[in-house]
């Protein structure tokens, strides 16, 4: 039994892959819209303010509890002493809260 490679728009065999053909592709970072005044929609709430915390406050978390700020780092994060274990906790601080 004979197999035939199957043929392309013009009846010619595609062209084989050589090497590698897949590649990891990452998504690309769109930037953020601005709102036209023109637009009949209402624009982006503003975002919230950061949040800032110092040394020795009083801080609870929604996993860990209740804590101590120890350290800073900049804006970056923070280092809160919850009795058991010290932990840093990076920015935004999405579940930290100052008391």
């Amino acid at each position: 039994m004979r197999r035939f490679a199957p043929r392309g728009a013009w009846g010619v065999a595609p062209p084989q892959a050589k090497g590698r053909i897949l590649e990891v592709m990452r998504p690309s970072r769109g930037a953020a819209r601005r709102h036209l005044p023109t637009s009949p929609f209402s624009p982006p709430p503003p975002a919230p303010p950061a949040k800032e915390f110092a040394v020795d406050d009083q801080v609870t978390h929604d996993s860990y509890g209740l804590g101590r700020v120890v350290e800073i780092e900049g804006d970056t994060a923070v280092v809160v002493d919850f009795g058991a274990r010290k932990v840093r906790i990076p920015a935004p601080f999405a579940k930290l809260y100052p008391l």
